[in-house]
């Protein structure tokens, strides 16, 4: 039993988190290297941003609900486990609640790299921060490039 128990503690956690509207390869590249870059037998837990969040964030509201995206992330084989955020976002409640080894940042997360960062500064934190590069093999690479073909294409 306790080497079943060790094993289990070795198994590292890898925080991921992003809107995931219009899921597309982009976010699997991202989800994949996010659990690559927590070694062999990672768990891949991901944080699955709120409508109200991304509409404070961003002044719209994501095309797909939450609930939905939440669900088609958790259905990715990659991911152990998908989690709606918390309606008063904050980094350290999120690190609090799953205790990560690493946290992996997408490429467009410069906007709370440096809070994370500091976070796992301040509290003394044994956290490995990674930023995760840009896919950009395919040409809908994101989900803005999604709704501008879709305009472009049906438009009428």
């Amino acid at each position: 039993m306790a080497s079943e128990k060790e094993g289990k503690k070795k198994r590292k956690i890898v925080l991921a988190s992003g809107t995931f509207d219009l899921l597309h390869l982009g976010h699997v590249k991202y989800l994949e290297e996010a659990k690559r870059a927590g070694g062999r037998n990672a768990e891949l837990i991901v944080i699955v941003a709120r409508d109200s969040t991304v509409e404070k964030r961003r002044g719209t509201k994501p095309i797909v609900p939450e609930n939905q995206r939440r669900a088609l992330v958790g259905s990715l084989k990659v991911v152990d486990d998908a989690i709606l955020g918390y309606e008063d976002f904050g980094i350290g409640k999120v690190i609090e609640k799953i205790k990560p080894d690493v946290i992996a940042l997408g490429y467009d997360r410069s906007d709370i790299q440096q809070a994370v960062r500091d976070y796992v500064k301040e509290k003394g934190l044994m956290i490995k921060v990674v930023k995760i590069g840009k896919f950009e093999e395919e040409e809908l690479n994101s989900s803005s490039k999604i709704k501008q073909k879709i305009i472009r294409h049906y438009k009428r």
